[in-house]
């Protein structure tokens, strides 16, 4: 029995890890896995298992506040794993081989974010910063209203970007269209590299519990044919535009949300182009299924459902959503990241 993952590798996807851990990016390496992606859940699930408590006390009697442990340690970690994924990086000539290093998720906290204008400051500067002197790291900026704003600057100063909590044409378009003005104001456009993540699996919890009324043939397909659609005009788009890199999108929120589902829903759906970034128990489940996968990329469900899906759906309705939830959902995580060190820092000082 061959490998389930490399014969998704083997369609055409890029498989990235929804993780930094070291061990897992090391194993996911070993499968296939040619970059990963990093997140404040991802940081504070590694800071319970102890593995990293030598760090954290190193940083602290560096005279580091919480926040600067947390960034630093996440630093450290996505440098870790770029350290892995670098061959890749080389072997494509910077096409692949990426580790996404997402920024500070409180410039959108609802009550205590900045204004707009400071927010897209901040994240020129953060940007820039957590860039620098990095040949294989994405910089992970969110495609709200500050987050796009930024967008052009960042790309323009050489930035590379991913572009993340995507889930509607409206906000791809916004993010694609702002990354290439910032690709055509540098000297050339020969190292330019983005990608847009754009979330699936959060969609359809979305339509069952909002558009009720779908069909069983349309309920639980809206995320993968938004997604398709979203790739398709992605592909679109950049065919004419003769660059030597892959702008790509990421298929991201691929572990399923209903037991029922298989778990492989998501990952057979969008098998066959661009990169997925797959959480590591959906990679063990669908590597332990053994199965073999071919290309599904461009399939879609009959036309009477894709109308269906077009007619009972307002996307305008569904981005508000989910955009709302998105933003509580972003910058929680920090915080209870923040308060995880705290309580870590105090927990080893009376060890």
């Amino acid at each position: 029995m061959g490998s389930a993952l490399k014969s998704i590798i083997s369609s055409g996807t890029k498989l990235w890890l929804d993780s930094i851990d070291p061990e897992l990016v090391v194993k996911n390496r070993n499968l296939g896995a040619t970059g990963a992606t990093s997140n404040p859940i991802i940081v504070s699930d590694l800071i319970k298992t102890g593995r990293f408590d030598d760090q954290i006390t190193k940083f602290a009697r560096q005279g580091l506040d919480d926040e600067s442990i947390a960034w630093a340690l996440t630093d450290s970690l996505v440098r870790s794993a770029q350290e892995v994924f670098l061959p890749v990086w080389e072997k494509t000539g910077g096409n692949d081989g990426y580790v996404s290093f997402e920024l500070d998720p409180l410039l959108e906290d609802l009550e205590l974010g900045p204004a707009h204008d400071e927010r897209v400051a901040r994240y020129i500067e953060l940007g820039k910063k957590w860039n620098q002197g990095h040949k294989n790291r994405m910089i992970k900026i969110p495609a709200t209203p500050a987050g796009l704003d930024a967008i052009e600057e960042l790309v323009a100063a050489g930035v590379t970007l991913n572009v993340t909590l995507i889930f509607t044409p409206r906000q791809y378009k916004a993010a694609r269209d702002a990354a290439w003005r910032g690709a055509q104001r540098r000297a050339s456009t020969d190292g330019f590299k983005s990608v847009y993540s754009i979330f699936v699996s959060r969609v359809d919890v979305y339509t069952e519990k909002h558009v009720p009324q779908l069909s069983q043939a349309a309920q639980g397909m809206v995320g993968i044919v938004n997604a398709k659609q979203i790739w398709a005009m992605n592909k679109e788009f950049w065919a004419g535009k003769k660059l030597p890199f892959d702008q790509e999108m990421i298929f991201a929120s691929t572990g399923t949300k209903k037991p029922e589902d298989p778990a492989d829903k998501y990952v057979a759906a969008f098998a066959g182009s661009d990169i997925q970034t797959n959480p590591p128990a959906t990679n063990d489940k669908i590597e332990a299924g053994g199965k073999s996968y071919t290309s599904q990329i461009e399939q879609l469900p009959p036309k009477e459902v894709l109308d269906e899906i077009a007619r009972e759906v307002d996307i305008q309705k569904l981005e508000d959503t989910l955009m709302g939830e998105g933003l509580k959902k972003f910058a929680d995580p920090q915080k209870a990241l923040l308060k995880l060190i705290t309580e870590k820092r105090s927990s080893l000082a009376a060890a």
